[in-house]
């Protein structure tokens, strides 16, 4: 895909924007207007946008060609109605999106990075490897791309989470601006609230998040109760073992009053026992916090315990006061659940 230009037009805030346009001497007021037209109409075709000029549009049509700096190349559909997109940065770098439609959710799943360089064992993603970084631009682009689609059946997304292909907190600023960006008032607006951030436990990171005063959810990937267990498959655990990032979660949820989600990928004969429920209900007690069980997916050696041994792992933890939920399985036949994409 080509494309021209220093800056892609989904990554600025409107000020920035205006500083480009200034720069060329534009307007600055032409700025809200752009901005308008991608964030919240979510237009991507420069000739529809009809108040702006004729040389402002020929300027961007000239070096920029396009407005998202992604466009799709393959689009698969799970049984289920969940729907995955491979879609080609301008790179020729490729990552997924997937989106998961339910009665009144549109629910979409965003990558932040090309690969991943965490190396979690049941993670497809993190055995390819890690490329770069997404942008800004690219990460919004994802979320905007889903919304225009959306809205030509009449609906439109209610939440965006951050669980795709790579490490959130990893690329940390470019994060946290796509959430102000779709958050931002004249844009999607969407709501800090209907955002999750999910992270294998970058200590440092978590404690900034905590500072930023977005009242965003962050989920946390656990996986296990004792630091043996988790080092075996979330090699990040050797810099910050469980005790640290405990820590991490309690502070987090005392500077924002919000409560922490735990995920915790169920594996069969690994840590679907009744001991390691009790072991994970003890590090977790008091917390205010809920743990999400993932019965894991189908990915290299690990395997899904049974539902009954899944519900009596639940069983375990609500008994002990912890708020807790089995994740229903969506777009496992695509490749679209948690752990399984790739890229390809």
């Amino acid at each position: 895909m080509e494309k021209k230009g220093k800056l892609d037009l989904t990554g600025p805030f409107p000020e920035e924007l205006a500083q480009l346009l200034q720069q060329q001497g534009f307007a600055a007021y032409r700025a809200s207007q752009l901005f308008g037209w991608i964030h919240n109409k979510t237009c991507f075709d420069f000739e529809a946008m009809s108040n702006l000029p004729k040389d402002l549009l020929a300027f961007l049509e000239t070096e920029y060609r396009t407005v998202l700096p992604l466009e799709l190349a393959v689009e698969q559909r799970s049984k289920d109605g969940t729907e995955k997109y491979l879609f080609e940065l301008a790179d020729g770098a490729k990552i997924e999106t997937v989106h998961i439609p339910e009665d009144k959710r549109d629910t979409i799943c965003i990558s932040t990075q090309v690969g991943c360089a965490m190396r979690c064992s049941f993670c497809a993603t993190g055995q390819g490897g890690f490329t770069r970084n997404l942008t800004a631009g690219e990460i919004t682009a994802q979320a905007l791309w889903v919304e225009n689609r959306l809205r030509k059946v009449g609906t439109g997304l209610t939440n965006v989470v951050y669980m795709g292909m790579g490490e959130p907190l990893a690329n940390y600023e470019a994060v946290l601006k796509s959430v102000r960006l779709l958050n931002h008032p004249q844009g999607l607006n969407l709501g800090a609230r209907r955002f999750t951030i999910s992270t294998c436990g970058l200590v440092p990171e978590i404690g900034r998040l905590a500072q930023e005063d977005l009242q965003v959810n962050l989920a946390i990937s656990l996986h296990a109760a004792t630091d043996g267990q988790r080092s075996k498959t979330m090699p990040i655990n050797r810099r910050y073992p469980i005790a640290e990032l405990l820590e991490a979660a309690r502070s987090y949820t005392e500077v924002t009053g919000r409560r922490v989600s735990f995920e915790y990928a169920l594996i069969k004969d690994f840590n679907d026992g009744a001991e390691d429920a009790r072991r994970l209900a003890d590090l977790l007690r008091g917390m205010l916090c809920h743990v999400n069980l993932i019965p894991v997916n189908p990915v290299v050696d690990a395997q899904r315990p049974t539902m009954e041994r899944c519900e009596a792992f639940a069983g375990i933890l609500n008994s002990a006061g912890i708020p807790v939920s089995i994740r229903k399985e969506r777009g496992t036949d695509i490749d679209a659940a948690c752990g399984q994409l790739r890229g390809k």
